[in-house]
């Protein structure tokens, strides 16, 4: 059999072979393993999808090492994920000016005492040890314009907004030859964000991982496509394979965003522990809560969730409630407490079986959704 055909509009616009992109999941601003490595992004391209660099939470000048690493490694086109929160907080000593990294513990001493005495009583109590991680006070996160500016500046194909409106920066990409995708999950911001003139628009349902809505997949793709048009539109959240793929573009859509099933491959960057997690999964064994970022965000379900809900303590803004997170999170990975970590994953957790090379997930994408539309629905449906 030769080669599978499966074009679209997306394909034309970015220059890929498939309607396959890799969701941007990146680091946080401590740094740990990013989800979305350099690998994982030169594996989807090479493999004729778009990969994703997930951008946030590297140095300014670790995102564009990055970025020539990519193209040292594949001249396929590629995309750049980075966070444009429209407000940011900077409680903690975030916001101060000074050395490009902290001391987390340094850090959490300027925090409310509440949350100070609740991180303490926690490491006491389950006789954690204490892990000194730095902070990255120069990421993209908390440097977005030069984050921006560096992906200007190394003409990324893609600049993609993983939360926020980059509609502000279109005209400036647009005359580097850039194109600009946002992330949505509701329509009152898919309308907001393609009147801003962005290129491409992923509209993620409440089943996705990592920052989420509210509104259901199959419910949000017709609204955010009539919303947005002429704006095209990606599908995300609960897609993970031929089957997630064909019924996006049956919907209207030009292709989808693709996260956790990227996450569950070998050149996905989660910890090894995560990516256990999201194999032992069902379709039930993902939570949402504020508890990690400040801001709505769907993980695997572990015991961190619980005890979380039981401090009583209201989530920090974003991304200071992130320093929180990360500190019981360093040392439940160095007490080997697995119990208690779970990494960002969708419901379709429950459909990951096996860790696959990325190259075969995009393969095997494309092989079902075309066996799908070219042979199974004709059979299937009778229609005039």
């Amino acid at each position: 059999m030769g080669k599978r055909v499966l074009r679209t509009k997306l394909c034309e616009m970015l220059g890929i072979e498939y309607p396959i992109l890799s969701a941007g999941m990146g680091p946080t601003l401590i740094g740990e393993t990013t989800g979305a490595p350099v690998e994982l992004v030169v594996a989807v391209s090479e493999a004729g999808g778009m990969g994703v660099l997930g951008g946030a939470g590297f140095t300014i000048d670790g995102l564009r090492e990055a970025i020539r690493e990519i193209k040292s490694k594949t001249d396929k086109p590629y995309g750049v994920d980075l966070l444009l929160p429209q407000k940011l907080d900077v409680g903690g000593g975030l916001g101060q000016k000074g050395p490009n990294e902290l001391p987390l513990n340094a850090i959490l001493k300027s925090m409310p005492k509440p949350y100070q005495d609740w991180v303490q009583k926690v490491k006491e109590e389950m006789n954690l040890p204490d892990v000194e991680i730095m902070v990255k006070m120069n990421s993209t996160t908390m440097r977005p314009k030069e984050a921006i500016q560096v992906c200007i500046e190394e003409k990324v194909p893609l600049f993609c907004a993983g939360l926020g409106n980059p509609g502000f920066m279109v005209e400036e990409a647009h005359a580097h030859g850039m194109k600009v995708l946002a992330i949505t999950g509701n329509t009152k911001n898919a309308r907001r964000m393609a009147q801003s003139g962005i290129d491409l628009l992923v509209a993620q349902g409440h089943e996705g991982g990592g920052h989420t809505g509210r509104i259901g997949t199959l419910a949000l793709l017709p609204q955010a496509i009539d919303a947005a048009a002429p704006v095209p539109v990606l599908a995300a959240g609960g897609i993970g394979d031929g089957r997630g793929l064909a019924a996006a573009l049956a919907m209207g859509c030009v292709g989808v965003w693709v996260g956790t099933r990227f996450l569950a491959t070998t050149e996905g960057g989660a910890l090894e522990v995560n990516k256990k997690r999201i194999l032992q999964s069902t379709d039930e064994d993902t939570r949402v809560s504020r508890a990690y970022t400040g801001k709505t965000l769907r993980a695997s379900y572990n015991k961190f969730h619980d005890l979380w809900d039981g401090s009583g303590l209201e989530p920090l803004p974003f991304p200071t409630q992130v320093l929180i997170s990360s500190a019981l999170l360093a040392s439940f990975i160095e007490g080997k407490k697995e119990e208690y970590v779970g990494g960002l994953a969708g419901q379709v957790s429950g459909l990951i079986k096996e860790i696959k090379p990325a190259r075969q997930v995009v393969e095997e994408m494309v092989e079902e959704a075309v066996d799908i539309l070219t042979r199974r629905l004709p059979e299937s449906v009778k229609a005039k």
